[in-house]
């Protein structure tokens, strides 16, 4: 059985670790209302982009940009895989992470193009260290998603990928933070007619196809809104990502420090156990040391 000393250093130990727990799960608590808050101001840019391309798809007969047409079918898919910087969040890096395994697992050639940290150590014990990596904590994140964009772009024209990949988490709740992988590009021209028909059966399509006139034409137009379109999308994730991060990582400290709690509870029950078993030792000495003494 430890002794009192031993259980009053663990006992201090726990507590020290229940006030770092305390105020990471503080910090996390104001950085998620700013990561919502940076999500909340970019949404009415990404819902006029998204009603824009819809009508600019819906009202021109062809385009001619790569991201409409079929990639390279004998290259290999580029993967753009998204997780934090860091840990202290629970199984939140590590689903991501399971995520892109599975991805090739039924996928087996893929290039990957990491966002986060956590993302580019996996792809480096892959076998894969010479691949391209951005930081999600960058100093400018809309300049970073424009990084990723120009690259997997490039990569994507040339021949070198066949298409776009995003692997990112969704922030379902605060409880539930979930993977999800989509396919950026090559857009199809079908999932375009999907969304527009569920808006025309939920009474959120706004007057008739081809009301407003572009310049030079819609085709020009739409060949110009692609690359942002993806430029965004990026963008977006990485700020979802952000708040995902920061509720997972909330949920995880609020539990480690319920659980340093129940653990000095315990600790103290065992060292006050532990101390009156001492005492009651010493008790017994000094009565048999007086009996030996009247006795003797």
């Amino acid at each position: 059985m430890p002794s009192v000393k031993d259980l009053r250093e663990r006992i201090r130990s726990l507590k020290n670790t229940q006030q770092i727990t305390k105020a990471m799960k503080q910090v996390a608590a104001a950085k998620i209302r700013r990561a919502e808050q940076a999500q909340k101001e970019a949404r009415p840019y990404a819902d006029t982009l998204s009603e824009m391309l819809r009508d600019l798809m819906a009202s021109v007969g062809s385009v001619d940009h790569p991201f409409m047409k079929p990639g390279n079918a004998n290259a290999p898919h580029g993967v753009i895989l998204m997780t934090a910087d860091k840990g202290l969040a629970g199984a939140f890096n590590s689903n991501i992470i399971r995520a892109g395994e599975l991805f090739v697992k039924a996928n087996p050639q893929v290039a990957w193009y990491t966002v986060g940290n956590k993302a580019r150590n996996f792809v480096r014990r892959s076998g894969h260290a010479d691949r391209p990596a951005w930081a999600l904590n960058a100093p400018s994140k809309i300049e970073a998603a424009r990084e990723v964009a120009y690259r997997v772009t490039d990569d994507f024209v040339s021949g070198a990928i066949s298409n776009i990949t995003l692997i990112s988490p969704k922030l379902i709740s605060m409880l539930s933070q979930k993977p999800e992988t989509r396919t950026l590009v090559p857009i199809a021209r079908q999932a375009q007619s999907d969304a527009d028909a569920t808006r025309v059966e939920s009474g959120e399509a706004r007057g008739a196809k081809g009301a407003v006139e572009f310049a030079p034409s819609p085709e020009a137009v739409l060949s110009r809104l692609l690359p942002k379109y993806l430029e965004f999308t990026i963008f977006s994730a990485m700020l979802e990502t952000d708040a995902a991060f920061f509720a997972a990582q909330l949920l995880a400290m609020n539990n480690a420090t319920d659980n340093a709690g129940k653990l000095i509870d315990e600790l103290t029950i065992q060292m006050n156990n532990a101390r009156q078993a001492a005492i009651t030792k010493e008790l017994l000495e000094i009565v048999g040391g007086a009996e030996a003494l009247v006795n003797g």
